[in-house]
């Protein structure tokens, strides 16, 4: 029996699930092949953007903001649908505009890249505008700045929205003041676009899932093959993952961690060129930008490398880690908060110093790796937020403690649905560690 929000669900996704019963995009065993055909509806780009864009449009009018101007490039992408590497996601050379009740005007880096956004991107239309940049232009600075914030300026007059609260994402004090001195109202755009990214689409969720399982088809080649006896270093290794990823079509494939032996505590969260011995646990933590609109995998497993066995001692951290990870995704419910998953975690420096580690943790995903939601036992107790359907979260912890030779890491990504956590990351503990 299907309950109304599945419904609702499959409404969304425009597809007959009366076999099936159950949203396809919740289902991590039911994949769309990359490429496209004539005779299957796969992930549909038209319906994500229109989708994501009326998403922030709607959190633009809860947050009562007459327009956003964004400079972060994640949310230039998720409002306009125009990519063009992640170099120029924070460098200030591009922006995008979006007023009430119209659509993004998208102020593009000059030249080839301003003409590839308009080869590229034929939804666009007549919405590409020359950017101006202001950074490192030297003695430049002031007036290029003015002329880029003048160029705001006249969109916001033309869309009747200025005199109006106007979010901004980032900026460096040069914008604020250009800003301020042009007589912007000036607020943060960041929790209206955490608010609309946090909640994912049908075809987010899709390309969320491809890149889940690519991930774990990289798992497989780093225990049954790279790991399988000694001879690599970890930074060999990371090369090894990057590429998986890279050959399988991801946008950027990341080994975010590589940590081996005695590189697992205290955590190494960068890997080194120090051999990996038999015998040693290694922590990899993997994932990167997937071959489908970017949006990230981030999950991490530890193993062992060549045929030794695992001790007592390492049996024990492992299910340590394995029931602290999975006792938090376990809270992932609507209606639940971050405070009942990060009861969970285990007792850490975020309880001492009330900030977030990053070690005993819980973050959405999506379009960056870090987007609008941490859980951390630093301050989620206190401040509990609240889960809601159709989030996408990375889950993990750690098992680290003085005086331990190794430890052990493990991370989940899941989806909140109305009837509970999914898991998208189906690469299986090890069992060796679990007799």
């Amino acid at each position: 029996m299907m309950s109304n929000s599945e419904e609702i669900e499959i409404r969304r996704s425009g597809l007959d699930h009366s076999y099936i019963k159950y949203p396809h995009h919740y289902s991590p065993r039911r994949l769309y092949s990359i490429t496209g055909a004539d005779w299957e509806q796969r992930i549909n780009f038209d319906r994500m953007r229109r989708e994501r864009l009326a998403q922030a449009k709607a959190a633009m009018e809860r947050h009562e903001l007459g327009a956003m101007v964004l400079y972060h490039g994640a949310n230039v992408r998720y409002v306009t649908g125009v990519y063009q590497g992640m170099w120029k996601y924070s460098i200030f050379i591009r922006y995008a505009v979006l007023c009430r009740d119209s659509e993004p005007i998208l102020f593009e880096t000059v030249g080839s890249d301003m003409e590839r956004a308009k080869l590229n991107c034929p939804w666009m239309q007549d919405r590409v505008k020359p950017a101006i940049t202001w950074t490192w232009s030297e003695g430049a600075t002031e007036r290029q700045v003015k002329n880029m914030v003048a160029g705001v300026v006249d969109v916001l007059k033309e869309k009747n929205v200025f005199g109006e609260k106007i979010g901004v994402d980032i900026m460096d004090m040069w914008v604020h003041s250009a800003f301020e001195e042009a007589g912007v109202k000036l607020v943060n755009a960041w929790p209206a676009m955490s608010e609309a990214r946090l909640i994912k689409t049908v075809d987010e969720l899709e390309c969320c899932k491809i890149s889940a399982a690519i991930a774990d088809s990289c798992f497989d080649m780093i225990r049954n093959e790279w790991l399988k006896r000694p001879g690599l270093t970890e930074s060999q290794l990371a090369g090894n993952i990057m590429k998986f990823f890279t050959d399988h079509g991801f946008e950027e494939g990341q080994a975010f961690c590589v940590a081996s032996g005695g590189n697992t505590n205290p955590y190494s969260r960068w890997w080194s060129d120090k051999p990996i011995r038999r015998g040693d646990l290694v922590i990899c933590d993997i994932g990167g930008r997937g071959p489908c609109g970017g949006y990230y995998a981030d999950v991490t497993r530890t193993f062992m490398c060549g045929d030794a066995a695992p001790t007592p001692e390492q049996k024990k951290l492992y299910k340590e880690a394995m029931d602290t990870t999975m006792g938090a995704v376990n809270e992932a419910w609507p209606g639940k908060t971050t405070a009942d998953a990060a009861k969970h975690f285990p007792e850490y420096d975020d309880d001492i110093y009330k900030t977030c580690s990053l070690f005993q943790f819980g973050h959405s995903i999506g379009l960056t790796l870090y987007e609008g939601m941490w859980i951390s036992r630093g301050f989620s107790l206190d401040f509990p937020a609240e889960f809601k359907q159709n989030m996408y979260m990375a889950i993990e912890t750690y098992s680290g403690k003085p005086g331990l030779e190794q430890a052990v890491r493990l991370e989940q990504d899941v989806v909140v649905t109305d009837k509970g956590p999914v898991l998208f990351t189906l690469y299986p503990f090890d069992e060796r560690f679990l007799d």
